[in-house]
């Protein structure tokens, strides 16, 4: 089994930070690469991210700059940046003549508007000759942070590779497994923001448990549906990156994605809710991402279709719900 002692994650928000102080248990250095050169030195000056996760004592082995050119001798880098920036990162990377050694772990999850691809396809796109992977799951890094317990997936092609990564990122309340379903582990975490925001709508116009639970079911269903179109398998949406996810997502008042939901549900509009979440969230644009794609497959999608109704066409959550239950009645 391979170890590894040099890492690096590109993106100091929430999750690149829980990452990098989970993986510092483990590599004799981690580099941190932030946006910025006054969260670079107060990280390596306090210990601790100005910004995100405050709370969070980093490890001394943490180690923080705005040099991207800093990671390309790292056994491992972690692209822990908004899926919108992960085709740029990986051109970046290419500049500075990154070698075929380092695996690239994608951390981010979403599906590429127009090209259709997912996140390690879009890396592998750039930098062909790097090995890949992606690890998704029910990780909310605020509870990571505080070594709350959780499990987590990583998909790698290369089960050797998949093994030695899962030994990467562990701890005692840190449960990896690994899985060579890229494809199902991808799908998921991405469709999963989608019906976050479904979720958010449920919770702000206070339509109750039975609502709930009737979501969260049906978007299983159709996360399976669309996934598999795409050559997923069907039992990995059964998993942490799968079921696991969307109920983590749709449920915890840590997702960014039910909190657009809930400041929709109250009136705000899609720029005002995103103005007030004040971070990404991946659902806004995946949702127009991933629709697009389930149309050109022509795999029926209606609870996606009401959220895309709300974000993208002006129809306003009451009656995007309403129609989903006009629908023409059909068999489970």
């Amino acid at each position: 089994m391979k170890t590894f002692t040099q890492v690096s994650v590109i993106g100091a928000g929430s999750w690149g930070t829980a990452l990098a102080n989970l993986m510092a248990a483990h590599a004799e250095q981690v580099t941190l690469i932030a946006r910025s050169a006054d969260m670079a030195t107060a990280i390596n000056e306090t210990r601790h991210n100005p910004k995100y996760l405050k709370g969070l004592e980093l490890a001394e082995n943490v180690r923080s700059s705005i040099d991207l050119g800093e990671t390309v001798n790292s056994q491992v880098i972690v692209f822990a940046v908004p899926t919108s920036a992960i085709r740029n990162t990986a051109n970046l990377l290419r500049e500075r003549s990154i070698s075929t050694a380092p695996i690239l772990v994608s951390v981010s999850k979403g599906i590429e508007r127009g090209s259709g691809l997912r996140m390690t396809e879009v890396i592998q796109e750039v930098l062909p000759d790097n090995p890949v992977a992606v690890l998704s799951g029910p990780n909310h890094a605020e509870e990571v942070a505080m070594n709350l317990p959780t499990c987590t997936v990583i998909g790698c092609a290369d089960t050797e590779l998949g093994t030695s990564l899962r030994e990467l990122f562990s701890a005692a309340t840190f449960r990896s497994y690994s899985s060579e379903d890229l494809i199902g582990i991808e799908w998921g975490g991405a469709m999963k923001n989608i019906y976050a925001i479904a979720a958010g709508l449920v919770s702000g116009l206070e339509l109750g448990d039975n609502a709930m639970a009737a979501l969260t079911t049906r978007a299983l269903a159709e996360m399976t549906r669309l996934g598999t179109a795409f050559g997923a398998q069907p039992q990995t949406f059964s998993g942490l990156s799968g079921v696991g996810d969307l109920m983590t997502t749709c449920y915890s008042h840590h997702s960014r994605n039910h909190r657009i939901g809930l400041a929709l549900a109250k009136g705000l509009s899609v720029d005002q809710a995103c103005e007030q979440l004040g971070m990404v969230a991946e659902g806004v644009r995946n949702t127009q991402s991933i629709y697009e794609q389930a149309q050109l497959k022509g795999i029926e999608v209606p609870l996606m279709h009401a959220v895309y109704s709300v974000l993208y066409k002006g129809i306003s959550p009451e009656k995007a719900i309403q129609a989903l239950f006009t629908r023409e009645l059909k068999p489970e």
